[in-house]
């Protein structure tokens, strides 16, 4: 690896693992420690804003980014059709946002990135059908970020219809219907929903912090079915 690369990769190891030893980035990395330390020196000399000792560890102030000038080719690969799925599979917001970010790039990234990005042949063809949502997805995923509670009105598989509080946890898509994953307050424990099924959306002005037993983390601990087909139990 050369030297230029190694220097990215050890930002972008430290930036994704937070406090990070020398010795774990001289065995990720399969250099010495003594050119780790060598390097870390020579970033912060450049003014990369990264904190620590030998010994302990070292850190990434948050707010330093890289332009992505140093992308590889199946990272590229990775970036695009990624994307293009979102483009082609998320509602109109999250699509138009999917489209910036490939442009965005295209406009940083050296000259023969961007051309490999633009015959770059991955595709996700566009969906033939999905379930009718009735209302704004972006409220929900807005509400994901704030960590809102949110309620709506739900009809289950058999008709029954209920009015839900949930604290919604995450989204996953599985054609044709997204499903949202919550705790939900009716039934005092986790639910799936789908969003086809939920009537008269709103957010809610309650916000929530992680409490044991409620959080995402003890949902996928319980439910290891999520990421693999499409089911609810609202």
């Amino acid at each position: 690896m050369r030297r230029a690369d190694r220097l990215f990769e050890i930002i972008q190891i430290i930036r994704r693992k937070g406090l990070t030893r020398a010795a774990d980035l001289s065995a990720e990395l399969e250099v010495s420690e003594r050119t780790i330390y060598r390097d870390i020196q020579d970033l912060m000399a450049t003014g990369v804003p990264i904190e620590g000792e030998a010994g302990v560890g070292y850190v990434l102030h948050d707010g330093f980014d890289l332009p992505p000038l140093m992308f590889k080719e199946p990272e590229i690969e990775a970036l695009v059709l990624g994307a293009r799925i979102v483009e082609s599979w998320a509602d109109p917001a999250l699509s138009a946002a999917a489209t910036d970010v490939i442009a965005k790039v295209q406009a940083v990234v050296p000259e023969h990135l961007r051309k490999y990005m633009a015959n770059t042949a991955l595709l996700a063809p566009e969906h033939t059908y999905m379930e009718p949502i009735t209302f704004e997805m972006p409220d929900l995923r807005q509400a994901l970020r704030d960590r809102r509670k949110v309620s709506f009105k739900y009809e289950d598989a058999g008709g029954t219809g209920s009015e839900r509080t949930v604290r919604p946890l995450s989204l996953a898509y599985f054609g044709p219907v997204w499903l949202l994953a919550g705790w939900c307050e009716l039934r005092v424990d986790f639910r799936t929903f789908r969003l086809d099924r939920i009537k008269d959306f709103s957010l809610t002005e309650f916000k929530f912090a992680d409490e044991a037993g409620k959080t995402l983390h003890d949902f996928l601990k319980r439910d290891h079915t999520w990421r693999r087909g499409p089911s609810d139990n609202g």
